[in-house]
């Protein structure tokens, strides 16, 4: 196993819940830390709060990984007078790195919205604010026999994943001609002598933001000085991403009925309702978090209920005259279901990449909200 940098797992996160798909308005990634620091032990919770700091801190953690950011507008100054500023202070002083998984987390497949549509149950899910798919282009490399490996595995680092498949590549073998010109400094064969050389013809998908690095990647892996390479746009659609979740309970139930199934799922307390409890809902459209502002994207897919947290007084009344269902659990029990998914994902995506790191979550994290 190999000593990870803050920059592998920064990378290995990005390329699963990549960074560009969060809002515009959003701060996720790296917020705090040396990108070349070394990372041994690895903390994850929803929240950057003063406490989980110290606790991060205290078990020797090099690296906070949250779902809510630290630093989320811009700050002016980073003085102990603010409270971000002394949790920005706290963290480098220890060096304790901070890096944000937000709306990238919340939009991407497999994130916290396709958590919580897997909790509660729901099947046939899609996106319910899709966004643009990212466009897609196949690079296609020919790479002599003896480096077709090497040259392959290194560019797994950034080979799109094709649903549940990771690391896809097509080779085919064939033969490949040239003839050294003075200057030359040939891997292969001698100046002004025509060679005859057995490669493969390589295939790699990528998605567009990746092909500069891919490039680099092959260059430095591949043996020959001036490598034979062709970049093509791929128009497949890429699977859909977006803000939300849609799907069907696998039996309709009463909003009652459905009610007591989330507080039992999501292990929370009361949760409030906005509709008549007896009615039939079987469609559902959810958001994790603050999520109302996706009430007309509810009601463009015909859901019968919009499951999410924070919902305000004018939102319920708009609700009532839209004639939808509200299910408000909380923004906390909406989210903190993130904090064991990442620990594992973590967990296996280093361990598959020869990373040797410990993982912990944070302990105690709660609902700042109370009930009596």
């Amino acid at each position: 196993m190999k000593r990870a940098k803050l920059s592998d797992i920064v990378g290995i996160i990005n390329k699963k819940f990549p960074f560009r798909l969060a809002e515009e308005w959003d701060n996720v990634g790296l917020q705090v830390g040396d990108p070349a620091a070394a990372v041994e032990r690895i903390m994850v919770a929803l929240d950057p709060l003063p406490e989980v700091l110290e606790e991060a801190v205290t078990q020797g953690c090099q690296l906070l990984v949250t779902h809510h950011p630290l630093i989320f507008k811009p700050l002016r100054q980073i003085t102990a007078s603010s409270t971000a500023g002394r949790l920005v202070l706290q963290a480098a002083s220890h060096g304790l790195a901070l890096v944000a998984m937000h709306t990238n987390y919340d939009i991407a497949d497999g994130g916290l919205n396709d958590l919580l549509a897997q909790r509660i149950g729901l099947q046939q899910v899609q996106p319910l604010q899709p966004t643009s798919p990212a466009p897609l282009v196949k690079l296609v490399v020919f790479v002599p026999d003896s480096h077709l490996e090497p040259v392959r595995q290194a560019l797994f680092e950034h080979a799109y994943a094709l649903g549940n498949y990771r690391d896809c590549s097509f080779a085919a073998a064939g033969e490949g001609t040239f003839t050294p010109q003075a200057g030359a400094v040939p891997a292969i064969g001698r100046v002004g002598t025509p060679e005859r050389v057995a490669e493969h013809r390589l295939e790699i998908l990528l998605q567009r933001d990746q092909l500069g690095k891919a490039i680099k990647t092959m260059l430095a892996a591949h043996p020959y000085e001036e490598p034979a390479f062709d970049c093509y746009p791929v128009l497949n659609e890429t699977s859909q991403q977006g803000l939300g979740r849609t799907g069907v309970l696998a039996e309709p139930c009463t909003l009652a009925s459905l009610a007591d199934l989330v507080r039992q799922r999501l292990g929370c307390g009361p949760v409030r309702l906005v509709g008549d409890l007896d009615r039939p809902i079987c469609k559902v459209a959810l958001c994790s978090g603050s999520g109302t502002s996706l009430l007309n994207d509810a009601l463009r897919v015909g859901a019968d209920l919009l499951l999410t947290g924070d919902c305000k007084y004018h939102e319920a009344r708009e609700a009532e005259a839209c004639g939808i269902a509200l299910l408000d659990a909380g923004h906390f029990a909406t989210e903190i279901l993130m904090v064991e998914a990442v620990q594992q994902f973590l967990q296996t995506a280093l361990a598959a990449a020869g990373y040797q790191c410990e993982l912990v979550r944070a302990a105690g994290e709660r609902d700042p909200f109370q009930t009596r």
